[in-house]
């Protein structure tokens, strides 16, 4: 399979980031996938019942939250 890759930056409303961060983990807890579309293409990623999670924060000119989820 070819590499599939999202790098997709928007600029949100806090409420509206909230809202997908729930909508991602919703789908997480119910699905245990998650689906990405991008240029017509679908992609659905199995999450497995026990993942790594790693949260870093770094505040300083700009700050930065970042929530990552390897297995």
């Amino acid at each position: 399979m070819d590499l599939f890759e999202i790098d997709d930056t928007q600029h949100l409303k806090r409420e509206e980031a909230a809202a997908r961060l729930r909508a991602l983990a919703d789908a997480l807890s119910k699905h245990n996938s998650v689906e990405f579309v991008r240029d017509g293409r679908r992609v659905t990623v199995a999450i497995p019942d026990e993942v790594d999670l790693k949260i870093e924060v770094e505040l300083g000119e700009s700050n930065e939250l970042e929530i990552e989820l390897t297995w």
